[in-house]
This record gives C-alpha cells, structure tokens and sequence, in this order.
C-alpha cells in the first residue's frame, strides 16, 4: 500500500525503527503491507512526545488520538496532529472569575481549560496557541480569544464555535471576520447571539483564475456561497441541489489537474476518503459534474 507521511509541525519519520526523513506539511511517501504490522514513530523536533503506532488492520479501521487517515485512490494519508508536550508537570497559566464562575488555564501534555460554574466542573481541551489566550464574557457565555483564533464557550464547557479570525464582543452580541482561506480568498463576517449564528455575510477577495475555476466551484458549495456564477445555463436549474448532489464533504483538495478535485468526507471518527469530481467546460462555465 501506497503511504504518504504528514505532520502539523517538523517530524522525524521512522518505519520499522529505520529512519526515513522528516515531515510536516509536505509529505514523505513509502509503501507498508498492513500484513507486515510495521512499527511507526512521528517523533516532534520540539518538546512533544512522539506518536507510535503499528501499521496494521486494526490501524487503518481505527487509528489512535492524533492520528488522522485520509483514503485516496490506492493509497492512504497519515497525518499526524495534536502531540502531548513532554513535560507532564502541571502550570497553571492563569485564573479568572466571572461572577460565580471560575476559570483556570493550564498546561499539562495539553492546554487545558478548567471551567467551573453552577453547572459543575467541566474539563475543556484546547489547541495549542490558546496557551496565550484571554477570557472574556461574552452575555452569559465566554470567549477565549488567541491569536488568530477564538472559542465561544458555554457555561456546560461546551464548543460553541471555533474558528479563525479576530472575534468582538458588545452587550452579548459577538461578531468577526472568519477567514475561510480558500482560492478565492473569501471571508464570513459572522453575528452570534446567545451563542447562536444570527448573521452571516460573505465576501471574496478576488476572482477565480481560469486554474481555479472548478476548485473555486466546490469551495462555494461547501461554505454555503453562490455557486450559480460558474455554472452554464444548462445547469443553472440545479444551483440549489449541488450540495445534496454532493454530499456532506469536509473540504476540497487539488489534484494538478484544472478540472478535477477531491472532496473529503468523513467515514468514521478520524478517519475519512477523498473521493474525486471532474468538470466539463463550456463556453467558459461548467457545464457538467461527474464522480470518478
């Protein structure tokens, strides 16, 4: 089996106790039979524990925490997220009270939040640049604000949102820019209320090339813009059905062809397959969409 080697931060890779390179964001491809049951170590070059694993069945149907699977045609993508830090030691990094509710960030193997309100304690995870948040109110729940990153939190220690971008809060009422950073550079400018989305406006930055014009169509699809300016009149009566057609995907990935894309779903927690769409162009519209 084909396999491709990815981190989010700089990796040492070994298979089978061997060395084969280093990984990040770009990938490091080999190929492992399942039936050989191979030992793999993502190891961090920065204090982060090392993520082991067996390459087998068992695996490949339900990899362990931090480890991601991405199916594509005859090969499989690992990617590895989400280490535990080294240092196992407790820091408490801060707390705050609101009220009768008290907060306190710490880092132990993981940032964590410590929430307790009149609904009880409540433990939250969180990704790592929230080591350097803040907390604020926000109406009768809370934001957590990082760089480049927020939480809306509810008084239960649930998510209620989490996304990119710089939130603002006024009289309970939060509002941001989220940055959705796809080809066509486009933005939500978003209102929660009562930590539910009341508003939400969006914005592109520039136009699509004719390079990215079939991705800039599923990305369109998949966060809810209006996909009728690239679809040829013969399709235009199905504007409103593209994303029943296509189904609950996840994100789009290129492929290096201009009229082929891969959509990501989800098939199991962890583990998801990219399946794969190609357009046919008509006097400069997409006049056709087929799975492959």
């Amino acid at each position: 089996m084909r396999v491709y080697f990815l981190a989010d931060r700089l990796c040492s890779l070994f298979i089978g106790g061997v060395f084969l390179g280093s990984v990040d964001g770009f990938e490091r491809r080999t190929e492992i039979d399942p039936q050989d049951g191979v030992f793999c170590e993502i190891a961090p070059h920065s204090p982060f524990l090392p993520v082991r694993f067996r390459f087998d069945d068992a695996f490949l149907f339900a990899p362990p925490p931090g480890v991601s699977l991405y199916f594509t045609e005859n090969a499989v993508a690992v990617y590895a997220s989400e280490f535990l830090r080294a240092d196992a030691s407790m820091r408490i990094l801060w707390q705050k009270k609101f009220g009768e509710a008290k907060l306190t960030l710490t880092v132990q193997g993981k940032v964590q939040l410590h929430l307790e309100t009149e609904f009880g304690y409540f433990p939250v995870s969180l990704p790592d640049p929230f080591e350097a948040c803040e907390a604020s109110r926000c109406g009768e729940h809370f934001l957590l604000q990082a760089e480049g990153e927020f939480v809306l939190l509810s008084r239960k220690g649930e998510i209620l949102m989490r996304a990119d971008g710089h939130a603002e809060e006024k009289d309970g009422v939060l509002t941001a820019d989220v940055p959705l950073r796809d080809s066509m550079g486009h933005s939500a400018l978003c209102t929660w209320e009562d930590g539910k989305l009341t508003a939400c406006t969006l914005r592109a930055a520039r136009e699509p090339t004719e390079a990215t014009y079939a991705l800039a169509l599923f990305e369109s699809a998949l966060i809810g813009a209006d996909v009728l300016p690239f679809l040829h009149p013969s399709l235009a009566a199905k504007a409103g059905t593209l994303r029943d057609f296509l189904g609950d995907f996840r994100s789009v990935v290129l492929t290096g062809e201009q009229d082929r894309v891969g959509l990501v779903y989800a098939r199991r927690e962890r583990v998801y397959e990219v399946r794969y769409f190609r357009v046919t162009v008509a006097d400069g519209k997409i006049a056709n969409i087929r799975e492959e």
